[in-house]
């Protein structure tokens, strides 16, 4: 299917099912999708930015030196952030954490977004755990929905080339 050729936009979890009800073979689009979004072909950097709703989370990636290693071959389970939840921190945080001596303390913030290995939504549904993220422990809670550190997780399992993303409502901020 031609609208799918894209990579980027087979790995939007929310545009399949919408796309499949315009079809008139709808088993058979259905299949193509499912077959199109199993072989995701962008990283979770470029899945991300075709979702065009992690501004934010890119510019403090590129910002922290971290765009290499989510590119990187993973896999990795992003916890991912939207614009809004940015927009929630007090003003002027995101600005200050963007500035280059603040460098390191970025990429602590969003090393706690990031599980190495492949972390489906199936796998978390059901039980509360902490995680290991590459910079300290996490709690998720599967039992009532899934949240982090009590940030919300909105769309899950979005898959991407070397990993998968969920997007979740607050930025993690490590303790202390």
């Amino acid at each position: 299917m031609k609208m799918f050729a894209s990579a980027a936009a087979a790995a939007l979890l929310i545009a399949l099912p919408a796309a499949a009800h315009n079809h008139g073979d709808k088993p058979a689009a259905e299949k193509a999708e499912k077959a199109e979004y199993a072989k995701a072909k962008s990283d979770i950097v470029d899945t991300a930015a075709a979702a065009g709703s992690f501004t934010t989370l890119l510019a403090a990636a590129e910002a922290a030196g971290l765009v290499d290693a989510l590119k990187g071959e993973g896999p990795l389970t992003v916890f991912a952030p939207t614009d809004e939840a940015f927009a929630k921190l007090p003003e002027g945080t995101v600005a200050s954490l963007l500035l280059p001596e603040n460098k390191d303390q970025l990429a602590g913030i969003l090393k706690l977004h990031v599980i190495a290995g492949k972390v489906k939504s199936k796998d978390l549904a059901g039980q509360q755990i902490e995680a290991e993220t590459l910079n300290g422990t996490v709690s998720i809670d599967g039992t009532d929905g899934v949240t982090v550190n009590g940030a919300k997780v909105i769309s899950a399992d979005i898959k991407a080339s070397n990993g998968i993303i969920h997007v979740i409502d607050t930025v993690l901020l490590p303790a202390g």
